[in-house]
Parts: structure tokens; C-alpha cells; sequence
């Protein structure tokens, strides 16, 4: 259970199963209770412990006095042309983020951040521009995706489903993989979270390797951006990723893990016009990642204000995939969404600036 300074409220957001059991025990409650307030949390949506309406006056009070349900604010949904739209987010201590829902055919997906700025610095990624101002709590995560569910049942008479979650917003997941792994706890557990299967979630990661288990043993899946296909390159364009990790000895890492049964690695390719797309860099890629069971997403650079680097044209693009096919690697192009209202792949910051 996380620690408390005197006079600070706990936030019941926060608390996984395990958590929660303890702290109802320490309030000499029944351990019942536990899965009664999360249940109030995430199957009934409940902002308020006074709302609790099965649990006596006296303990309301009491809880209300010790605890809270810390859940984020939208204060902004900025829509794209192509149907995705970007939620700007102000948590309780007025620092903001920005969370993405992309909605596809078969589902709807929230991108959500797990740090506000990023404790990385990939040259091609707006957020890193930032810097780290402060990891996110496993509340402020989850709470993303609950903001954009609520979002949506006070917007549709019939509200879609939320179908997917991937951890690719603002922030390095696997910087802050405490929080991270106890807000995945809350969205994979039926009766107490949001019931979502592991396989419907996705950690991104630049590269934290000696991280890769923990994220692996919650059964979700783990992607990896790898960005170039020498070290050099690698060193160039994400430093600070590089120096915690090099690129030979993130193969290794890689090829070192173990995976559930028939279940693989996704590696994330940002193709930058003239650095890291060129033939020689797909064929490099396919043979260090040969014998790894995984998928290749190759995502064309989306334009962010500032930047050195510009988005390969399309015959480059279709060339570097066809290479890795021809290789035997399922490689897909990862389509853009939301780049008109900066809500794709590396654009995301720009609410935290101006905060």
C-alpha cells in the first residue's frame, strides 16, 4: 500500500487488490469490503466515497475523511479529421497530459501516458522534448482510461466499448514500472478492475531490459522500439534509450526472453527519411532480429513543429516493408492517426507546455 504523508488522503484508485485487502484491514474492517469498494470503483463508476451507498454512514464518513477517488479531469477533446481524438488531461496537482483514442473498425483503443514529459530524450519524439516533470501513480493511469470511458457514455446514447489499452502515450513505461505493472493489475482483474484481457494490453518500451520480465509475467505484450538498425544510429537519435541499453545487447535481451506460448515480441521501426530507411537498415534489421518470435510495425515518422527530421516518401516506406516480408518477418505499416491535431505516434506534448 503506497505510503501517506501526514494529512494526505489516500487515493483508492491506486490500490490493486492486494493493496486494497490491506488497507480495509487496517481500518478493522471485514475483508469483504475490499472487493466491495473496488467493485463501487470500476464496475459502477463511482467519483465519490459518499456514493457507496452499501457501505454504513459511519464508514463513508470515516473513508471519506482518510481516502479519495483521485480520478483525472478532461478539460479538452481536440478531433481529428480521421475519427481519432486527443483528450488533454489536468491531474489533481494541475500537471497535464494527453491521452489518445483511436477508434478502428473492430475496436477502440486508449493510448494512455504513464509519465507527464518523458525521462528519455528520442530525438524524433515531441514528448521528450518535456523532460521527465514526474512519474504518473497507478490512479492517474488508470484513471485515463476511465475519464475517456465516461467521456463516451455521456456523448452516445449507445457509448462504444473500450476494446484495447497501449501504454505509448507520454512517458517511458518501463521508468515507472511499479505503477505501471499495479494500474495493468486493475485493468486485467475481473470482479475488482475493468476485465480486460492481458492480451488486449500493450507496454511500449525504448528499451529497459532488465524491465521486459515484469511487464512479460502480467501476460500482456511488450513492444520495443528499436528505431535503427546499427548502434551507432541507435546512439544518435536516442541517447539516453542507448546508453541504458545498447542495441546488440537489446537483441540479446530479446532473444533471451521467455515468452508465453505462442505469444511475441512487437518491434516499433520509426522510419526517418535518409537516417535509418534505406535498404542496407532493412536488411540489417531482418537478420538481427531472425529466430526472435515477433512483428515488425514500421511507422513512418509523423511530423512534429521543430524538428530535423522528415517522413520518408511512400516508395521507401513500401520498399523497407518488402524487404522485411521477403525476409520472412511479419512487418505491418502502422497507419497514422491523428497527426492533423498532433495525437500520433511521438507528437504527443503539446498540453503539457503550455500548462
Amino acid at each position: 500500500m503506497p505510503h501517506l504523508a501526514s494529512k494526505e488522503r489516500l487515493d483508492l484508485l491506486s490500490l490493486t487488490k492486494a493493496g486494497m485487502e490491506e488497507f480495509v484491514h487496517a481500518q478493522g474492517w471485514k475483508p469483504y469490503r475490499a472487493e466491495q469498494i473496488l467493485r463501487w470503483i470500476y464496475q459502477r463508476g463511482v467519483t465519490q466515497v459518499e456514493d457507496m451507498t452499501d457501505l454504513s454512514i459511519h464508514d463513508r464518513m470515516h473513508l471519506s475523511l482518510i481516502a479519495t477517488i483521485n480520478r483525472p479531469t478532461i478539460t479538452d477533446v481536440v478531433q481529428s479529421r480521421d475519427g481519432t481524438a486527443k483528450f488533454l488531461i489536468r491531474l489533481h496537482d494541475g500537471a497535464s497530459i494527453e491521452t489518445v483514442l483511436i477508434p478502428e473498425r473492430d475496436r477502440r483503443t486508449v493510448c494512455v501516458s504513464t509519465q507527464v514529459g518523458c525521462s528519455l530524450d528520442c530525438r524524433f519524439c515531441f514528448t521528450a522534448e518535456l523532460g521527465l516533470k514526474r512519474n504518473l501513480t497507478a490512479g492517474e493511469i488508470i484513471g485515463q482510461f476511465l475519464c475517456v470511458q465516461e467521456h463516451l457514455k455521456e456523448t452516445y446514447d449507445t457509448p462504444p466499448r473500450l476494446t484495447n489499452v497501449v501504454m505509448m502515450g507520454m512517458g517511458e513505461p518501463l521508468a515507472n514500472i511499479g505503477p505501471v505493472c499495479d494500474a495493468i493489475r486493475n485493468m486485467i482483474h475481473g470482479r475488482c478492475g475493468l476485465g480486460l484481457s492481458p492480451r488486449r494490453i500493450t507496454v511500449s518500451t525504448a528499451g529497459i531490459h532488465h524491465k521486459f520480465k515484469d511487464i512479460v509475467e502480467l501476460g500482456v505484450n511488450l513492444a520495443v522500439s528499436l528505431n535503427a538498425s546499427t548502434n551507432e544510429q541507435r546512439r544518435t537519435i536516442m541517447p539516453a534509450a542507448n546508453q541504458l541499453c545498447s542495441l546488440p545487447d537489446l537483441f540479446a535481451a530479446c532473444r533471451s526472453l521467455s515468452l508465453p506460448h505462442r505469444r511475441r515480441l512487437t518491434f516499433e521501426y520509426v522510419l526517418l527519411r535518409g537516417v535509418n530507411d534505406s535498404p542496407q537498415d532493412a536488411i540489417r534489421l531482418a537478420g538481427s532480429i531472425r529466430g526472435i518470435p515477433c512483428m515488425v510495425n514500421v511507422i513512418p515518422f509523423n511530423e512534429i513543429p521543430g524538428s530535423p527530421y522528415s517522413r520518408p516518401n511512400e516508395a521507401t516506406i513500401l520498399e523497407f516493408q518488402d524487404i522485411l516480408i521477403r525476409r520472412n518477418i511479419d512487418t505491418y505499416l502502422r497507419k497514422s492517426k491523428g497527426p492533423d491535431v498532433l495525437g500520433a505516434c511521438g507528437q504527443l506534448g503539446a498540453s503539457a507546455r503550455e500548462a
